[in-house]
């Protein structure tokens, strides 16, 4: 934690100490990025030195991170990321490429991606001694939390809304979380979690309204760049430089995974680890795609849409980190791509069956994105691509039947059986 400078606002460029803030910028409410001594991590630290840790987690990035070592060792928070990295060879063959991979973000304790923002905010929430945490959810990021915070014995509320997917509100629940379903939108449950966390002290996890979301989300971009330097055999002896993608794709919600994503690629160039940020490619539903909406129009201003998308994880109204989203893509050279809720639920089919790989909606939306990329032209055939999935399948039980159809039933005779084959 001694390389934790403080906070930068996204919108002002203001800077302020660890201790003069907690959540946004109090002169215009931008999100905050967290600032890091680069000269002293530089300094006393290189990729050689993380490519020797013997921890398959985030917290092999602990120099990164403004958080000190969390503790519970032999928790599910000590297992969080340092998810598998595959080559996806039936995919890349289907699209024309020669170098795809994809990270499965689904294998976190968990099942999502949002373990790595929670994690990182229990770290926190236990530095700062607070008592009670608090999140916003459609499920995935409320499921981390209850987990992380229960791994370390911290009581957890979470409001989502009444139609989140019972498997993720099981989740909630089965780790003893206080869950509260909102007769209304995912916007509505942020809004109102922002009061309670004021009105009862809690410490607000709310996705891109916390600084530390971000910071453990950008632990996926140091993972794609030390598994793709291996995977490609590019280590030296030792390691001084990690390989970087040419491009990424990410599902987009609230916008705090791409932006994160960002903060991790930037902090790897800022430190000399890689030559060059790699082009980020947001996708988002055509049902909720507020900042697809401002890229397309060539702005930085997220308006709100009504969201109707069966990729409950990404419907969002009003995407809460929509600025540094859009910068995330025009500042790589990447995009925003919206694609059709038929499009997701085809792309769930053929990561199953193509790449062995089960993505709720949400996750398989990156897929789908890609597949209009390659259309597209944005991407060359020869580029090194990563494509990120961020929550399993089982997330969305009723979802995946949609994608994979009815199973046949017949009575327990081989003759039943030989004509249900024909």
């Amino acid at each position: 934690m001694g390389t934790f400078l403080g906070y930068r606002c996204s919108i002002c460029g203001k800077d302020y100490s660890p201790e003069a803030v907690t959540y946004t910028c109090p002169n215009d409410g931008g999100n905050l990025d967290v600032t890091l001594d680069y000269d002293r991590i530089r300094a006393e630290i290189d990729p050689s030195y993380v490519m020797a840790s013997k921890d398959g987690s985030i917290w092999r990035y602990l120099p990164l991170l403004p958080v000190d070592d969390p503790g519970h060792f032999d928790t599910p928070l000590r297992a969080v990321g340092w998810t598998p990295f595959y080559a996806p060879t039936r995919l890349a063959d289907d699209l024309g490429l020669s170098n795809l991979w994809l990270k499965d973000d689904g294998r976190n304790p968990t099942a999502s991606f949002k373990d790595r923002a929670s994690a990182v905010v229990v770290a926190r929430a236990q530095a700062i001694g607070a008592e009670v945490v608090v999140t916003a959810s459609t499920g995935n990021a409320g499921a981390a939390l209850a987990g992380m915070a229960a791994a370390v014995d911290i009581p957890a509320v979470i409001l989502a809304p009444q139609d989140a997917p019972q498997a993720k509100v099981a989740q909630l629940l089965i780790f003893g979380a206080q869950v509260f379903l909102i007769e209304g939108s995912y916007d509505e449950a942020f809004d109102l979690t922002l009061e309670a966390a004021e009105a009862f002290g809690w410490y607000c996890r709310n996705t891109g309204y916390n600084p530390f979301t971000a910071e453990g989300k950008k632990t996926a971009a140091f993972e794609i760049c030390e598994q793709l330097t291996f995977n490609l055999g590019a280590v030296h002896e030792p390691p001084h430089q990690w390989e970087a993608p040419d491009a990424v794709f990410v599902s987009v919600g609230d916008g705090n995974i791409i932006s994160g994503l960002h903060k991790g690629f930037k902090d790897l160039f800022e430190l000399g680890w890689i030559k060059c940020v790699p082009r980020l490619y947001g996708v988002q539903s055509h049902g909720s795609a507020a900042i697809y909406n401002a890229f397309t129009n060539g702005t930085e201003e997220i308006k709100p849409v009504q969201a109707q998308t069966l990729a409950d994880s990404i419907s969002v109204d009003m995407p809460r980190d929509g600025l540094r989203a859009v910068r995330a893509a025009t500042e790589t050279g990447g995009a925003f791509l919206a694609v059709q809720d038929e499009d997701i639920l085809e792309a769930v089919r053929e990561l199953a069956q193509k790449a062995a790989v089960f993505a709720e909606p949400a996750g398989a939306t990156s897929y789908a994105g890609l597949i209009k990329a390659v259309s597209e032209g944005h991407v060359e055939p020869t580029d090194n691509i990563v494509l990120l999935n961020t929550g399993n399948g089982l997330k969305d039980v009723k979802a995946a039947l949609k994608a994979a159809g009815e199973a046949i039933v017949i009575k327990p005779t081989l003759e039943a059986l030989e004509r249900a084959l024909n």
